[in-house]
């Protein structure tokens, strides 16, 4: 059985593909006798033969006769079969020569077992160890596990850890208004109900963002997961049976660092599942340069000092504050509510064939909705002589669906500023438009809804008010 096309991919691809490989690999043939036993039982049959070789010399004449025309039959026989042998062997090492060679452990090629002399293609580790699949065989488990995902109305969903599901910090990297969390950490007999757990063999901490739980449940009837993180593996591995104790959700589709085919950075290369069908949930947008379109940036999720510290944020964190994120109005709780909508609309709502359907379309047309109509000139937050059209702030706010220009008018709905006393500013006091913090755009991203104004208004006389720890990415 070929290794390769007979491979059962299905919607679980990775996994029932390592475990065909394990099968394949261990199985043997055990049924075969080995020479010395073959040689001990002619020498057997030939002394039962003499045993009973009659006396009369008639029948000998007779018997002596009819063994050499078995002979001469077994000659021809000989022959044809020898032939028939040659002619395998011929067929079979042309096969063997054929060969693309679609994937390979070490250096034997996982179809014919052909030792190759480079090594090439792509590496995945995290399915079985030493396996590697060239580009053509990549590409065919794909559209094979494409077509059986979209038969269950599935999609892909590639998930980040550390700021986006969960966040860690080392024990001896706490504060001393952090330690009081030693004492309320939740039992790892049965993760599957608490969220702050104390690692001593990592001599870490972890605590699950809110809502991560309830969001893992009904995220996996919506989407194929994946863990992909910059951690190496073995803190991977343990962060998802923090996650998935029972593995219903990811299974062996952990990616760590280890895994990656670019330093410090993120690929699909190494996700089993078409680019047009892959969403990405990540707190750092540069980690996936090659896959923006894909991406779902979220809000940082900084629980712990160290964190902050990390980030550049001098302030509290929410531990030494001893607070939260909420779980209704959370992060995890919103962007459930844009993955459900980007799923109906990918399979209930467009018109198109399914199979030529692409996610990242449906994602910039619900992302186009956030702040259609309105129109954006910014006073002073830039740097003096930057290309606006090149800052993050206005390309955020032109992928929310606004229009942003540098010159104001009637059109005008917003003006984003720190400062109320500049010239636009006070136009904006004037004309009666909406004078908002940059803060107001950030939030519209990360929240996925155009937020009341009023709560980002930039007020005469006060500083702007900014948050316990800003999450938004610079």
């Amino acid at each position: 059985m070929s290794l390769v096309s007979d491979s059962p991919v299905n919607s679980s691809s990775s996994d029932d593909f390592a475990a065909f490989l394990d099968d394949a690999l261990d199985s043997g043939d055990s049924s075969q006798s080995s020479p010395d036993d073959d040689e001990d039982n002619d020498k057997d049959n030939h002394n039962d033969l003499e045993s009973q070789l009659p006396n009369d010399l008639d029948t000998q004449r007779i018997k002596r006769r009819k063994v050499a025309e078995e002979l001469e039959n077994t000659e021809e026989l000989q022959a044809s079969t020898l032939h028939s042998s040659l002619e395998q062997t011929l067929e079979a090492s042309k096969k063997k020569d054929e060969c693309t060679h679609p994937g390979s452990f070490g250096e034997m090629c996982i179809l014919c077992g052909q030792r190759l002399q480079a090594e090439s293609g792509v590496t995945f580790g995290y399915i079985h160890k030493g396996l590697r699949l060239q580009n053509d065989e990549i590409v065919r488990l794909r559209n094979t596990d494409m077509k059986n995902l979209l038969r269950h109305k599935k999609l892909y969903l590639v998930l980040d850890l550390d700021h986006t599901l969960l966040n860690s910090t080392e024990l001896r990297d706490m504060t001393s208004e952090e330690e009081y969390l030693k004492s309320q950490t939740d039992s790892l007999q049965d993760v599957s109900k608490g969220n702050l757990f104390m690692l001593n063999y990592m001599h870490m901490m972890t605590k699950l963002r809110p809502f991560a739980r309830t969001f893992l449940k009904e995220v996996s009837e919506m989407f194929e997961m994946y863990i992909y993180t910059m951690g190496d593996r073995a803190y991977a591995l343990e962060m998802a049976k923090l996650l998935d104790p029972q593995r219903e959700y990811f299974s062996s589709r952990v990616i760590s660092r280890d895994d990656g085919t670019q330093k410090h950075q993120k690929g699909l290369d190494i996700v089993l599942g078409q680019e047009s069908a892959v969403l990405i949930l990540d707190d750092t947008e540069h980690a996936w340069t090659k896959h923006k379109e894909n991406l779902i940036l979220m809000e940082r999720y900084l629980f712990f000092a160290s964190s902050c510290r990390q980030f550049g944020f001098n302030c509290k964190s929410l531990s030494e504050l001893k607070s939260d994120e909420s779980d209704t109005d959370g992060a995890l709780a919103t962007v459930l509510e844009v993955l459900k909508q980007i799923h109906k609309m990918f399979f209930d709502e467009l018109k198109d064939n399914l199979v030529d359907r692409d996610v990242r379309q449906v994602l910039k047309t619900v992302k186009k909705e956030i702040l259609k109509g309105c129109k954006i000139v910014f006073s002073r937050v830039f740097p003096t002589k930057y290309q606006a059209e090149n800052h993050h702030l206005w390309k955020m706010a032109e992928q929310l669906g606004a229009t942003c220009a540098t010159e104001l008018d009637s059109s005008v709905t917003h003006v984003v500023s720190n400062d109320v006393g500049t010239e636009k500013s006070r136009w904006a006091v004037k004309h009666n438009k909406f004078l908002v913090l940059p803060r107001w755009i950030e939030a519209a991203n990360y929240m996925w809804q155009k937020k009341p104004e009023e709560n980002f208004s930039v007020k005469p006389n006060e500083e702007p008010i900014t948050p316990i720890c800003s999450n938004a990415n610079s």
